[in-house]
C-alpha cells in the first residue's frame, strides 16, 4: 500500500516535470503564502480537519509543487499521528498519501485491547480542480471548486468487525469550494463529503446503526492577519454508524504560520468530542509542513 502510494506520487511528479521541462516553463513558487492550504489529517491540501478545493504546493499552472507533513494530536485518552506527502501538478491535479496511527495508550487496556494498542490507516487521495481560481478570480464571487476521492485501508479488520464495523476499507468522495477574498483578508471553504467512515476510517466503515453513505459537511473560515499568519476555525460533521460507540462532530480553532514558502507550522486546539466511549477528547494539534 505505502509503496504503491509513493510510486503514484513519484510518477506524477516525473510526468509533470517532464511535460513542463519540454515547454521550458517549469515554474514553482508562484502562489501567495498559505493560499495552497496546509496538509489536513488525511493528507489532502486544506485546513487541519477539512479538505479544501486548493491544490497543494506553490506551483502555478505551468509547474509542479509538493510537500511532506507530520501531524500530532495529543488527546486526554488517545494519541493521533499522521505523516505523508502530496504533489500538485499545474495547479490542477493533486495526489496525496498519509499514514495515520491512532494509539490507544493506557486506554487500550480499559477497552480490552491491551495497553498501547494502535490502529493504522493508509489514505491515498486524488483531487482535481474543475473550475474557478480561489485567489486570482478576485473580480468574481465564483469560488474554486474541486472534486476529490480518498481510498482508506485500516490494518485492524478483526477488531473493527468485533466492535460492529462492516469493513476495514472504504472510499470517501467530496466536492469542495474555496474562496480567498484578498480585500477582506478572508479564506472561506465549504466541503460536502460522502462517506461511511467511522472516526475518518480509523474505526472502520459502516456499522450496526447505518451501513450506507451519508453526506457530511466540512467548513473553514480564516483571517489573513499578515501574509504569513492565518487564524481561524473549522467544523466537520461526522456520521454515527457504530452501535454503542457514539461519534461526535469535530471542531478546532487554529493558527497557521508560514516561516517561508518552504516551511510552515500549524497549531490548533481541537475538540473531537466522544471517541470510542471516552468523552471530552480535546487537545493540542500541531503539524509541520515542508515543500515547494
Amino acid at each position: 500500500m505505502r509503496k504503491t502510494a509513493c510510486a503514484l506520487i513519484a510518477a506524477l511528479g516525473v510526468l509533470g516535470a517532464a511535460d513542463a521541462a519540454q515547454a521550458g516553463e517549469l515554474v514553482n513558487g508562484g502562489k501567495l503564502l498559505l493560499t495552497g492550504g496546509v496538509s489536513n489529517v488525511e493528507g489532502a491540501g486544506g485546513g487541519g480537519l477539512a479538505s479544501w478545493a486548493t491544490i497543494t504546493g506553490y506551483e502555478t499552472r505551468d509547474g509542479i509543487g509538493g510537500n511532506v507533513h507530520a501531524t500530532k494530536v495529543d488527546l486526554p485518552d488517545y494519541d493521533f499521528t499522521s505523516y505523508g506527502a502530496a504533489v500538485g501538478w499545474r495547479d490542477r491535479v493533486e495526489l496525496s498519501y498519509a499514514r495515520q496511527a491512532f494509539d490507544t495508550g493506557a486506554t487500550g487496556a480499559k477497552l480490552g485491547l491491551g495497553a498501547g494498542f494502535t490502529f493504522h490507516q493508509d489514505v491515498i487521495g486524488a483531487k482535481v480542480r474543475v473550475l474557478g481560481d480561489a485567489v486570482y478570480d478576485q473580480d468574481s464571487w465564483l469560488p474554486q471548486v474541486a472534486v476529490g476521492a480518498q481510498f482508506k485501508k485500516n490494518d485492524r479488520g478483526a477488531i473493527i468487525r468485533a466492535i460492529g464495523g462492516k469493513d476495514d476499507s472504504g472510499v470517501d468522495v467530496y466536492v469542495a469550494a474555496t474562496k480567498v477574498l484578498l480585500n477582506q483578508s478572508l479564506v472561506l471553504d465549504g466541503t460536502v463529503r460522502a462517506t461511511k467512515a467511522n472516526q475518518t476510517g480509523l474505526l472502520g466503515f459502516g456499522g450496526g446503526k447505518k451501513d450506507d453513505y451519508s453526506l457530511q459537511f466540512e467548513g473553514s473560515a480564516g483571517v489573513l492577519v499578515t501574509k504569513r499568519l492565518l487564524i481561524g476555525a473549522e467544523y466537520r460533521t461526522k456520521p454515527d454508524n457504530l452501535a454503542g460507540l457514539k461519534e461526535d462532530d469535530w471542531m478546532d480553532v487554529f493558527a497557521a504560520y508560514a516561516i517561508n514558502k518552504n516551511l510552515s507550522i500549524t497549531a490548533a486546539y481541537a475538540d473531537l468530542g466522544t471517541v470510542a466511549t471516552f468523552k471530552d477528547q480535546r487537545g493540542l494539534y500541531v503539524s509541520l509542513q515542508a515543500g515547494f
